[in-house]
């Protein structure tokens, strides 16, 4: 016999097939939840009182979050075709001066730069410039002694004259190549029904669009020069005393002197006047100032 000796610790007694396993599920059957947590009213959180300032500012339960909008109707932009365009009217009566002046001032030129073969006695003289030897016993500024003394003020004052005629045929070709004539009243004449018979003289011949802003600066030019030219060559003759005229009795004095040359004064002034306030008319159009001023 085996003798049987002490263990520390009692066998425990363990089986040698394994327990029953525990069923699976079948993952085609899957556990579903509810999804719908019913509210245990018991549990519910305390409501909070809010603020008297945040009260205030909360919506009000009757008010829609969202506001309506009202929508405006703006008007139509005015489109560049649909506004009025600045044109240039010269009235038949300002063509008219023009052309009875030009022609003077040509022929006034042609002696003053053509000496000393205009003078009487030269061959160029006679007849086209006959006149003028009465006119040179007028206005010693134009005599032959005033030419063979070289007195430079006439020469000078015959240039300007053909710069500013050159300048006139540049307006009147602008007028006649681009404008039209037309019965309305023309700027710079008075009013057709006053001219009678004579009322053509009050309509007008008219431009448009960048050839009439051209035409207008360009006659404005000429109106000023002639004017100023003519203020000079008076104020020239007061201040050295009168000594081209001062020799001529009154009459001649007026009619031969005073008379020709302030028509170059008075109609040249006036006329660029006229244009000139076309020029502020069409200034105010581009700026907009006459619609602030409505």
């Amino acid at each position: 016999m085996v003798a049987t000796r002490n263990h520390p610790k009692p066998f425990v007694a363990t089986s040698t097939l394994d327990p029953e396993p525990t069923p699976k599920p079948s993952p085609s059957k899957r556990t579903t939840r509810s999804s719908v947590v019913p509210e245990d009213k018991s549990q519910s959180p305390p409501k909070m009182s809010l603020p008297s300032t945040l009260t205030s500012l909360a919506p009000s339960s009757s008010t829609s979050p969202i506001k309506s909008r009202t929508l405006t109707t703006l008007p139509p932009r005015s489109t560049p075709t649909a506004r009025a365009r600045w044109s240039h009217t010269p009235s038949n009566l300002t063509l008219l001066w023009l052309a009875i002046s030009l022609p003077l001032v040509l022929w006034d030129t042609g002696y003053i730069l053509l000496r000393p073969h205009t003078l009487p006695g030269h061959w160029l003289h006679a007849p086209i410039w006959t006149p003028y030897e009465l006119y040179g016993r007028v206005d010693m500024v134009y005599s032959p002694a005033a030419y063979w003394n070289g007195l430079g003020f006439t020469g000078a004052q015959g240039t300007v004259n053909l710069i500013e005629t050159a300048m006139y045929g540049v307006y009147l070709y602008i007028v006649y190549a681009y404008g039209k004539s037309e019965a309305r009243q023309g700027r710079g004449a008075p009013e057709k029904e006053k001219l009678g018979v004579l009322g053509k003289l009050g309509e007008a011949r008219t431009l448009e669009g960048r050839e009439a802003a051209v035409a207008v600066l360009i006659g404005y030019s000429c109106f000023v020069l002639t004017f100023a030219k003519t203020v000079l060559y008076m104020l020239n003759e007061a201040y050295s005393g009168f000594e081209g005229v001062g020799h001529n009795d009154v009459l001649s004095l007026i009619f031969l002197w005073i008379i020709p040359n302030g028509s170059w004064i008075v109609l040249p002034l006036y006329f660029g006047y006229v244009f000139g306030a076309e020029i502020v008319q069409g200034l105010d159009a581009a700026t907009g100032a006459d619609k602030k001023r409505s």
